[in-house]
């Protein structure tokens, strides 16, 4: 399992978890689209926001390798603003290659786009 050096660890402040530490001796949490509801707590949204941006700072446009990126978090985002980058996609690897969809992360994450830094400053 990589692990990206730089990614931030969780969410300032918070327990929202972004990475992890060690690859699970079962195997990689399988990846599966989560349905975000609107009534979702503030500090939910803000942890997407955060996650999605450094996502975006750390791989931009280009593919990348699932590695240490906590599931339950990239759950939120899959299949949505996440979208696998290899055909076929094994959910269950943690060296499944993933790609941010940049067109719909920039229309639900505006603001992790506007180089505000906001997954530092919450």
């Amino acid at each position: 399992m990589i692990k990206h050096r730089g990614f931030p660890g969780r969410l300032p402040g918070t327990d929202y978890q972004f990475t992890i530490r060690r690859a699970h001796k079962d195997g990689a949490t399988p990846l599966m689209r989560r349905e975000r509801y609107p009534d979702r707590r503030p500090a939910d949204r803000r942890a997407d926001v955060a996650f999605m941006e450094a996502l975006w700072l750390c791989f931009g446009d280009q593919p990348f390798e699932r590695g240490n990126l906590d599931a339950g978090r990239l759950n939120w985002l899959f299949e949505r603003e996440v979208l696998p980058a290899e055909d076929p996609f094994d959910p269950e690897s943690y060296e499944a290659l993933l790609i941010i969809d940049e067109k719909r992360a920039r229309a639900a994450f505006p603001e992790a786009f506007d180089g505000s830094g906001y997954w530092k400053s919450v």
